[in-house]
């Protein structure tokens, strides 16, 4: 199938914006997230910059910039070990050492102790934690910095610290007589380092969409209610799945005194979402699901927990990346797949398991606009630095806030994700 870089150059119009069919480096240096799923998100001041790429890579062919990375890996051999993410462009991934979703890539940061350098294709949020996680002495690299999550800047570490002061003034701090404190703070992997630190200091966790079902029941063993952060819609459709009514799940909107909920609300909340979501699977809707079953008598349909309740709701079936791409290669007759998830993992499924017919519940092709900032360009310009004994785009965490986001980091890897048939 053609790649989603391709269908953009040919088709713009086809495109959430035909922006997208020009090269990243055009956004890098303007504010927001550029073209693409988070193009009307507000990215805030503080988000990293790229600076400007050396025009060589920028006029590069794809044929020469393939031959410059493939040129690149085999200079610096195990020196280096490239991690990339399922909604990356087919050009990156063919490059990666290691294809996966965050939890995948979390441990496979670990196991490439002796590497000297991790060139992480991904976002910022993913290299810091890949930093987290290093060896002593190892450099974590994200080719773009620019690269960033309008999801995870939906909720910054002063909101949050905010937060955490309203709700323990309201419920103080004495735990239960089951040992059980009033809350537990617990943040989606896609949120920056220092809110991973705030729950490794306040007795929290992280988790990813793999394993967000075994990390609330892990927090509600230890706490009576949850904080979750940023993403409002897999903290719903987890804890939904997992028996809490939704009227013991109030919205915290951090703008609003008590999240703009009353403190009765409060008092008898389980789950306390915060006011985030992703710009990806926010596109998803149930119409797009009524015309996937009308147009295709017995469709599958398969969607991110990230999408919004009503979508899960009518979808068959929910579950994470690796999920997604584990149903589809478990299928055994050939299958009619509709998937709401980001275009460019749904597009890799259907060229790899042609037998099937597979598309994307959203028509129009929008990438997720952070992701598509790593182009081959910024790939072939950070691995040809290192092959030159010169680090770049380095993603370096305080040590202060990496200890604290390791304690939660390490709790996370330990819940493993609940095996679905």
């Amino acid at each position: 199938m053609t790649s989603v870089n391709l269908l953009v150059q040919a088709a713009p119009t086809a495109t959430c914006t035909p922006d997208l069919a020009q090269g990243p480096w055009d956004f890098d240096t303007v504010p927001g997230y550029g073209p693409g799923a988070s193009l009307d998100d507000v990215a805030p001041p503080s988000a990293p910059r790229q600076g400007a790429l050396p025009a060589e890579y920028r006029k590069a062919s794809d044929d020469e910039l393939h031959a410059r990375i493939v040129a690149a890996r085999e200079a610096l051999g195990s020196r280096v070990v490239v991690l990339g993410h399922f909604y990356q462009r087919d050009e990156i991934v063919q490059h990666a050492d290691f294809l996966g979703d965050s939890f995948q890539l979390a441990n496979a940061a670990q196991t490439v102790p002796d590497a000297e350098a991790i060139v992480f294709c991904g976002v910022h949020f993913m290299a810091e934690t890949a930093d987290v996680l290093a060896k002593p002495g190892q450099a974590v690299i994200l080719p773009n910095l620019a690269a960033g999550c309008s999801m995870a800047d939906m909720a910054d570490i002063d909101s949050v610290e905010e937060a955490w002061a309203q709700l323990e003034a309201l419920y103080g701090t004495e735990p239960d007589a089951g040992g059980r404190v009033p809350v537990i703070p617990v943040t989606y992997m896609n949120s920056a380092a220092d809110l991973k630190a705030f729950c490794g200091r306040h007795g929290g966790i992280v988790c990813t969409s793999s394993n967000a079902e075994t990390v609330l029941e892990w927090a509600f063993e230890r706490g009576q209610r949850v904080l979750f952060f940023p993403d409002q819609h897999l903290g719903r459709n987890t804890a939904k799945k997992l028996g809490v009514p939704l009227e013991q799940m109030p919205m915290w909107n951090p703008r609003k005194p008590l999240g703009g909920s009353s403190e009765q609300e409060l008092l008898d909340a389980k789950v306390l979402l915060w006011h985030g979501f992703c710009s990806v699977h926010k596109r998803f809707t149930v119409d797009q699901i009524t015309q996937a079953r009308a147009e295709h008598p017995g469709v599958r349909v398969i969607v991110h927990p990230e999408c919004p309740m009503p979508v899960v709701d009518a979808a068959d079936e929910a579950g994470s990346t690796d999920y997604i791409r584990r149903a589809v290669a478990g299928a055994t007759e050939p299958t009619t797949f509709a998937i709401g998830t980001e275009i460019n993992m749904v597009n890799r499924l259907a060229a790899e398991y042609p037998q099937h017919t597979i598309f994307c519940l959203d028509p129009v092709v929008c990438p997720c606009s952070t992701m598509y900032r790593i182009h081959p360009g910024y790939l072939a310009w950070v691995l040809e630095e290192l092959v030159a004994g010169r680090v770049v785009n380095q993603v370096s965490v305080p040590a202060d806030i990496a200890a604290d986001a390791k304690v939660a980091l390490e709790r996370m890897l330990a819940a493993k994700p609940k095996v679905r048939a």
